[in-house]
């Protein structure tokens, strides 16, 4: 399989919009742990950097641009890995809200989900007795009459402003088969470019379960509409699925994602204390199934960006 020769590209998703601050100490809130941990993932291995903000005051997600303007700038200045801006943000932002950084940035990457979806971790509201923060009980519960919404409309209009105004290309997150069947459709509009880069996103409640056959039909299916070889998938497995699902899809020829946004253990009852313990782990395991890790340099080739000297900052 061509898919299967070329080198891993390792994402590392820091801190995301769906952990709260009682749920590990670990989890980088302030800007000056967003920035290090995100530095610290790419010295380990990771060549794409995914980033969300978070309010220094209380940890809540916040898509403030002068927050952002606290820790990317100090990234870029450390680390060559690609800059990779949310546009996801967190359920309760507006779409105006969730694209204002990066069309501040116009950064090499973004984030883009294909379609408005139930996207809930509320059970999760039942692990804890005592909370930090006032705001995190409400916010985790609240997610059970919350939807993540991205309409076509929406999407195209990502599209527009920051795929073809900006240059900007995208990590299609698709949680179920239907997101791929939207993205063929963009495709065929002529909205869309190769090469593709498919996120595929397991074990969200909402979206495809965190099962083995589900990561198979996902990729059979992108194989059908997209053509085998004619787009890169990566995996991503929320949770305790993280290692397990990475590994299996890169056996299947795929790049992987790790990072606390996506899940907050190394290890079964083991809190990971850093992102780039994730990322030294996955590259473990790469290394062990014989596959080369990619460099910055070499993910910016493998997925067409435009290199970091393009973005505005």
């Amino acid at each position: 399989m061509a898919q299967g020769q070329e080198k891993v590209i390792i994402t590392c998703a820091v801190t995301g919009s769906v952990h709260t601050p009682t749920m590990s100490p670990w989890l980088a809130l302030t800007p000056e742990q967003i920035a290090t941990q995100a530095i610290e993932a790419a010295e380990a291995g990771a060549a794409i950097l995914h980033l969300h903000a978070r309010d220094p005051l209380d940890g809540r997600p916040t898509a403030d641009p002068r927050v952002f303007d606290q820790f990317v700038p100090r990234i870029k200045a450390s680390t060559d890995a690609v800059i990779n801006i949310t546009t996801g943000g967190s359920t309760r932002m507006t779409l105006e809200e969730r694209l204002a950084y990066p069309l501040q940035e116009k950064p090499e990457m973004c984030s883009l989900n294909m379609g408005s979806m139930n996207f809930s971790v509320h059970p999760l509201a039942r692990k804890y007795s005592q909370w930090q923060h006032d705001w995190e009980k409400p916010y985790v519960e609240g997610m059970e009459d919350l939807i993540f919404r991205n309409t076509f409309r929406d999407i195209k209009h990502i599209l527009q402003v920051l795929g073809k105004e900006c240059g900007t290309r995208f990590e299609f997150e698709c949680y179920d088969l239907g997101h791929l069947y939207s993205l063929a459709h963009f495709v065929d509009e002529g909205l869309i470019e190769g090469p593709l880069f498919i996120q595929g996103v397991l074990g969200i409640l909402g979206g495809l379960g965190a099962d083995p056959e589900n990561l198979v039909t996902l990729k059979s299916t992108a194989d059908r509409l997209f053509g085998r070889g004619g787009y890169r998938f990566s995996v991503l497995g929320a949770g305790r699925h993280q290692m397990p699902l990475l590994t299996m899809g890169a056996v299947l020829g795929g790049n992987v994602r790790v990072g606390l946004e996506d899940s907050l253990y190394l290890g079964k009852g083991q809190l990971a204390r850093n992102c780039a313990e994730q990322v030294r782990k996955i590259r473990r395991i790469l290394d062990e199934l014989s596959l080369e890790v990619a460099t910055p340099e070499e993910a910016r080739a493998m997925l067409g960006l435009k290199g970091r000297a393009a973005a505005a900052s």
